[in-house]
Parts: structure tokens; C-alpha cells; sequence
């Protein structure tokens, strides 16, 4: 048997090329550099690195212009009133939940449970970032609620 045809049968395809590729980009991605763990999205902090990486290493004998800097500044603001915005939309969403919660006590509703669903009168109710009711002496996420029925004697229609 002679080296061409051995290798023959060890060698790779290209599809088998191409997975084990990706495998190791997919891994290579996970590993931490230096302590740092690569990220996906920049965010302001890697912005005013950035910007002050640039005002350091600029060139003395050709400045970087007024426009440059204050669009690159507008940028910034920009992206900070972004993340401000996000933040605020999240506790309004917080505090919607933890409202809708508090507003279904004494009413009947249907929970789902796993597989199942579980019917019964929201007697208490939990607020904060993830509301629970209680209902049939069990909390339950507000999440998992699929249906509140109007009150009427603590029955389902």
C-alpha cells in the first residue's frame, strides 16, 4: 500500500472542511484574550475609549477638525440617550406588569402549567420586576396568566 492512497482515505472532504471550520471559529469566539471576553455590541463605554484613543494618537501637525468632533460628540450623545430610553422603556414594562398583576386580584383566571391549566381566583398578588399571583394557594409567574375573567362571584363564564 503506498502514501497516496492512504492519505486518501484519511483526508478530508470540503463539507467536512467547512464544519470543522465553523466549529472552531464558534469556539475560538468563546475563549477569553488577555482576561476579556469578546463582545457583540459596542457600547458607550467602548465609544469614549475609542474617541480617546483617537484625540491621543492624532496626528499634532494635522488635527482632527471641529466638525469631525462634534459630530463624532452628537454620536455620542445620541447613543447615550438611546440607552437611556431603553432603560426607562424597561421599567415602564416592569411597572405595567406588576399594575396588570395587582389589578386581576379577586378576579378568576386560567394559568398555564406545563401541559395543563390551572383555573382559580387571584387572591394576592406580587409586584417588581417579575409579578406573581397567587391562585389556589400557589404563586405563579403573571407571565403564565393566559386568561382574567371579569369579576363576577369569583366564577369562570
Amino acid at each position: 500500500m503506498d502514501i497516496g492512497s492512504m492519505l486518501g482515505s484519511t483526508a478530508m472532504s470540503s463539507q467536512e472542511k467547512t464544519l470543522t471550520q465553523l466549529q472552531v471559529d464558534s469556539f475560538n469566539k468563546t475563549l477569553a484574550v488577555n482576561g476579556r471576553t469578546p463582545k457583540t455590541e459596542l457600547g458607550k463605554d467602548d465609544f469614549l475609549q475609542l474617541l480617546i484613543t483617537q484625540l491621543s494618537h492624532q496626528d499634532p501637525t494635522a488635527p482632527m477638525e471641529d466638525t469631525q468632533f462634534i459630530a463624532q460628540m452628537a454620536q455620542f450623545s445620541s447613543l447615550e440617550q438611546m440607552t437611556n430610553m431603553s432603560s426607562s422603556f424597561t421599567k415602564i414594562a416592569s411597572m405595567m406588569g406588576s399594575s396588570e398583576a395587582a389589578s386581576a386580584v379577586g378576579k378568576p383566571v386560567d394559568i398555564e402549567s406545563g401541559d395543563s391549566i390551572v383555573s382559580g381566583t387571584v387572591m394576592a398578588a406580587s409586584r417588581g420586576d417579575f409579578p406573581q399571583v397567587l391562585v389556589n394557594g400557589t404563586w405563579h409567574d403573571w407571565s403564565s396568566v393566559k386568561t382574567v375573567y371579569a369579576s363576577n362571584g369569583g366564577e369562570q363564564p
